[in-house]
């Protein structure tokens, strides 16, 4: 994988979690699957709706999967059984080199942080998992920010970079979903796009 870096002088780095700084993708899908099977989905989860949600927060995401295949849902509960399958398959998840080793890189120098549509007792296992804690000491979760304001809207990726003490464009944003890119462009962000999808 090669990493387009765009010309500028940045002083933060801001780094999706989910399909950026991990190949978690796959586990994602395989447990909004089995979970939303649990829950009366009578056919496969379609691959192109699941990657177009990419960074939306999950209870979000679980209403709207709800809405496309017109089922009545609890989202919490549906999201609680899909977070306990993923986390059960934490083992198969693996790091994204050419992005972490560029994370490695500038956490000599620079500030860093993780903004991700995940919730903190899905995302820090994450990061544990593949050993990257040591480099993030800020993760921006949609727990962070208002109800509704997660990816696509700019204010986790604008808390991010008030927390790192650095303004918003000087930040360097790596994203491999739409909604988190949008989000990013919207904070007055530049973003190197990290293709995630197998």
């Amino acid at each position: 994988m090669q990493l387009e870096i765009p010309t500028g002088k940045f002083a933060g780095y801001i780094f999706d979690l989910d399909g950026t700084l991990i190949d978690s993708m796959p586990a994602h899908y395989r447990a909004w699957n089995a979970a939303l099977h649990r829950f009366g989905l009578a056919e496969a989860l379609d691959q192109d709706l699941f990657y177009s949600m990419g960074g939306i927060p999950s209870v979000r995401v679980a209403e709207l999967f709800g809405q496309h295949y017109g089922l009545t849902l609890d989202t919490e509960e549906v999201m609680e059984v899909k977070e306990r399958i993923y986390k059960e398959g934490l083992g198969e998840v693996t790091i994204i080199e050419p992005v972490a080793d560029f994370a490695r890189r500038m956490a000599a120098r620079h500030p860093l942080a993780i903004v991700t549509g995940g919730t903190p007792d899905v995302a820090l296992p994450g990061i544990q998992a593949v050993g990257l804690d040591h480099l993030f000491k800020i993760v921006i979760t949609p727990l962070d920010v208002p109800v509704g304001r997660g990816k696509p809207a700019p204010d986790m990726f604008l808390l991010a970079a008030m927390r790192m003490g650095v303004p918003a464009a000087e930040c360097l944003v790596f994203e491999d979903a739409e909604p988190g890119i949008q989000g990013a462009e919207a904070a007055g962000m530049k973003v190197v796009r990290v293709p995630s999808r197998h």
